[in-house]
């Protein structure tokens, strides 16, 4: 099983259609890539002249990755995609510093301003699934989900109506998403681009869907229509959203929200 998931430099965030999917690396624990302008054994190419070669490397690590910055000179940054501005600083030379973020973009000063990549520990472990002491290995649980997450929010939202009325067999759309989380503080900036990536980041890294020719056939509204409708039966089916959860959405407005551009998405 992964530990780590890396989005390569380059491709299209998730969340955007028109250009498919992005190209990932999947990491297990104690397999590494290298990244920089590219060499022999560089998997992670940062194509910007400002950079080194050969200028840094990952390793996954259990639940968690580390970063060393092979520069002499230059610090990098990690961001937590999460956190709301929260960061860390890899000093210059620094080897193996954990990351214990679950959405991380990895920042580097180049010529042309920054470069970046993403990277995802989708199988971070919380207190309720590890094992009694003594009970040998723990048990890793299939679907990792942090409740304190930004994408679980998502995934609530979407299993709404049906946690509320089990014969509701219509799902909001991602604008209706993003309307019913926006009255959050933490979802204040929160636009259909991230909601598309939040739910494509839980179908592929944290449920790990498959949807088979579902994903590639039909329009584009089918295609996200049955990506939402998958997850949603899923998350119902194996208790991983309950009505318990409905407590961390903002308190209902009058009416059902309507989205007219949402039709089939």
């Amino acid at each position: 099983m992964e530990t780590i998931i890396v989005q390569l430099p380059g491709t299209a965030q998730w969340g955007e259609e028109e250009t498919g999917s992005p190209e990932l690396i999947h990491l297990g624990p104690g397999e590494i890539a290298d990244f920089g302008r590219g060499g022999k054994g560089v998997r992670i190419v940062l194509a910007d002249p400002g950079i080194s070669r050969r200028a840094g490397q990952l390793e996954a690590a259990g639940d968690y990755w580390r970063l060393s910055n092979f520069s002499r000179n230059v610090s990098y940054v990690v961001e937590n995609l999460e956190g709301a501005g929260e960061y860390l600083t890899v000093a210059p030379g620094r080897l193996g510093a954990p990351v214990p973020f679950e959405f991380s973009r990895v920042v580097l000063p180049a010529l042309s301003g920054t470069a970046t990549f993403k990277v995802f520990a989708p199988q971070h472990a919380y207190l309720g699934e590890q094992s009694m002491a003594g009970g040998g290995e723990h048990t890793v649980h299939p679907f990792a989900l942090d409740p304190t997450s930004k994408y679980f929010l998502v995934l609530v939202a979407l299993c709404e109506p049906r946690l509320r009325d089990p014969a509701d067999s219509a799902l909001p759309g991602v604008g209706q998403i993003v309307e019913r989380l926006r009255p959050l503080e933490s979802c204040q900036d929160l636009t259909r681009s991230a909601v598309n990536y939040h739910i494509d980041y839980l179908a592929f890294a944290k449920l790990r869907l498959d949807l088979g020719e579902e994903a590639t056939t039909g329009t584009d509204g089918s295609r996200i229509g049955a990506k939402r409708t998958r997850l949603a039966s899923v998350a119902l089916r194996f208790g991983l959203v309950r009505e318990e959860h409905l407590g961390l959405l903002p308190p209902r407005t009058a009416g059902r929200l309507t989205d007219p551009q949402e039709s089939g998405a």
